[in-house]
C-alpha cells in the first residue's frame, strides 16, 4: 500500500511537471470572416516581438486584405509545406518546420482547417494539440459557425452546411479566450468598403450571409459561448473558497397572502438588478396541507405560483415539517447567496427568541455565507 502510494505521488508530480511544460492556447473568436481576427493576432504578434519574445507565424490567411498583408512584414515566419494534391500544388502548415523552429509562441489561423491528404494530423487543431504537447504555446482564430455543438443551430440560421467544425473541447482546453466584437452595421459596412471580399462577391455576400438578422444570431452565438467558457474557468479552476460566487436569490414564501406577493416581486426586482437567477420556495408544513387551508389561501398559493414563473423565477414546492433545514437544504444545493423572506407580523425581536423556524434559520446562515434580507 505505502509502495502504491509513493508511486501514485510521482504520477502526480509528473503530471504537474508536463502541464507545466505544455504550451499556453488563446483563441480569437468571432461571429464570422470579416472581423478582424487575424488582424490582431497579428497586431499581438508585434507587439510580442518588440517585447522580446519569440514569436513567429506558422500560418496566417490575409484573404489578400491590405490591412491584413501589411501587418505580416517583418515579422518571423515558417515557411508553409508545398505538396501536390489532385495535380496542384498546395501549400499547408509546416508542422514539423514549426516543431524543429520551436519559438515561444506561433501564430496558426484557420484552426477548423481541414489539412490535405497525407498530412500527419487530419484536422488543423489536431496540429495546434502536438505544438501544445511540445511546449509551443499558440494564439489562433475560429469563427463561431466551426464549433461542433451547434452546427445543426448555424445551419437554421444561415441555411449553410459547415463541414469544417472543430470539437468543443477545443474551447475548453484554450487558456484564453477573446471575443473580436462588431455591429452588424460595422460588418456589412466593412463589407461593402472591400476589405472582407473582392468587389465580385460583394453583392452576393451581401443577400446570403451578411444579413443583418443572420449576423445578429451569429454575434449572440459568440458572445454567449465567451461568457460560456469565462464562467466555466471560474467554476473549474478558481477554488471555491476565494471564487467569487455569482449572486443567486431565494424568496422563502408561505400561503400568507399579504407577503408572499412582495417577497415574489421585490426578489424579482433584485435578481433582476443583479442579472442573476433566482428561485421561489414554498415549504408546505402539515398545518399547510390543502386539507387544511382555505380555497382562497389555495388560490392565492396558485396565483402566486404562477407570477414567479412569469416573473422568470423557478419555483420550488416541496412536503416538510423541517422548514428551517428545508430552507438550508435548497439554498446549498443551489447555492444561493440571499434568503428573502417577508417581514413578521411579530416584532423581528419577538421572532428572534420565540420562533423556533426564524432562530434556527439565522443559526444556520450565520455558519454559511449566505445573506437574509427581510422585505416589507
Amino acid at each position: 500500500m505505502e509502495e502504491e502510494q509513493k508511486e501514485e505521488s510521482v504520477r502526480h508530480f509528473l503530471d504537474l511537471v508536463k502541464k507545466s511544460r505544455r504550451g499556453k492556447l488563446k483563441i480569437y473568436i468571432g461571429m464570422s470572416a470579416g472581423v478582424g481576427k487575424t488582424y490582431r493576432m497579428l497586431q499581438e504578434s508585434h507587439a510580442l516581438l518588440r517585447n522580446g519574445v519569440d514569436v513567429c507565424i506558422g500560418y496566417v490567411e490575409t484573404h489578400k486584405r491590405a490591412e491584413t498583408e501589411a501587418l505580416v512584414a517583418g515579422l518571423p515566419m515558417v515557411a508553409r509545406r508545398k505538396i501536390f494534391y489532385r495535380g496542384k500544388e498546395i501549400e499547408e502548415m509546416d508542422l514539423n518546420g514549426i516543431l524543429n523552429r520551436h519559438p515561444e509562441i506561433v501564430i496558426v489561423d484557420e484552426l477548423a482547417h481541414t489539412n490535405a491528404e497525407g498530412s500527419k494530423n487530419g484536422k488543423r487543431w489536431q496540429d495546434v494539440f502536438d505544438l501544445l504537447e511540445a511546449g509551443i504555446s499558440v494564439i489562433s482564430a475560429v469563427n463561431i459557425q466551426h464549433l461542433e455543438s451547434i452546427n445543426e443551430e448555424i445551419e437554421q440560421i444561415t441555411g449553410i452546411a459547415v463541414t469544417e467544425r472543430i470539437p468543443d473541447k477545443i474551447l475548453e482546453l484554450a487558456d484564453e479566450i477573446v471575443n473580436i466584437d462588431l455591429t452588424a452595421d460595422e460588418l456589412v459596412t466593412r463589407l461593402k468598403e472591400g476589405k472582407i471580399y473582392d468587389q465580385s462577391k460583394i453583392e452576393r455576400a451581401l443577400g446570403n450571409f451578411f444579413q443583418s438578422d443572420k449576423i445578429l444570431q451569429l454575434r449572440e452565438l459568440a458572445l454567449k459561448e465567451v461568457v460560456h467558457q469565462v464562467e466555466r474557468k471560474i467554476q473549474t479552476e478558481i477554488p471555491k473558497s476565494i471564487k467569487l460566487r455569482p449572486e443567486r436569490f431565494l424568496a422563502c414564501i408561505s400561503s400568507n397572502a399579504e407577503t408572499a406577493g412582495v417577497v415574489i416581486r421585490k426578489t424579482a426586482r433584485l435578481a433582476s438588478y443583479y442579472r442573476s437567477p433566482w428561485m421561489v420556495l414554498y415549504v408546505q408544513s402539515d398545518s399547510e396541507s390543502m386539507e387544511r387551508i382555505k380555497l382562497d389561501k389555495q388560490r392565492h398559493l396558485i396565483n402566486h405560483f404562477k407570477l414567479a414563473t412569469e416573473l422568470g423565477a423557478e419555483v420550488i414546492k416541496i412536503k416538510s415539517n423541517a422548514i428551517t433545514k428545508t430552507i438550508i437544504d435548497i439554498a446549498t444545493e443551489k447555492e444561493v447567496t440571499t434568503i428573502c423572506i417577508g417581514k413578521p407580523h411579530l416584532n423581528i425581536f419577538q421572532v428572534i427568541l420565540r420562533t423556533a423556524v426564524f432562530n434556527g434559520l439565522l443559526k444556520n446562515l450565520a455558519m454559511k455565507d449566505i445573506d437574509l434580507v427581510i422585505l416589507s
